[in-house]
């Protein structure tokens, strides 16, 4: 999936408030960074995927949170 078409779905999921979809393409935009090896870039698309999954009382907020914590920009947490 490209940057422009991944950007287009995100802004679509904050349209319609789907958390689901708003985790999802998150996390995706996440490995993507992580993949290029840019750090800060993927700890901010991690930081967007957790706090959704907080809000939404979704599991992927305990593996969102264990990435941010191994890149020391989170405590770990328990769920």
């Amino acid at each position: 999936m490209g940057k422009d078409e991944l950007d287009r779905l995100l802004l679509e999921a904050h349209d319609r408030d789907d958390h689901a979809a708003l985790i999802r393409y998150y996390t995706i935009a996440a490995d993507d960074c992580e993949a290029s090896q840019d750090i800060d870039a993927t700890c901010f698309y991690l930081t967007h995927a957790f706090v959704f999954a907080l809000e939404a009382g979704a599991p992927e907020a305990d593996t969102l949170n264990a990435r941010l914590a191994a890149q020391d920009r989170a405590h770990r947490l328990e769920f």
